[in-house]
């Protein structure tokens, strides 16, 4: 993963994240988000999926790390 930005909304919560790969970001989600998110909901499930929005970014900097993509 390049970046996560996370932030509180008037709806809830929104996370913003960058990974190098779509399958990069399934196999953590597989791997560690839905089992962390089973053991915080004692298995019952979510109120609701999730709303994803996949984007291509066009480059990333960020000047303070002395990263550009």
């Amino acid at each position: 993963m390049f970046v996560h930005v996370g932030r509180a909304t008037g709806r809830g919560f929104q996370v913003i994240e960058v990974w190098e790969s779509k399958e990069q970001f399934q196999r953590y989600d597989a791997e560690v988000v839905q089992p962390a998110i089973a053991a915080l909901t004692a298995g019952r499930p979510p109120l609701g999926p999730p709303e994803l929005e996949e984007f291509e970014p066009r480059g990333l900097i960020v000047p303070a790390a002395h990263v550009a993509v």
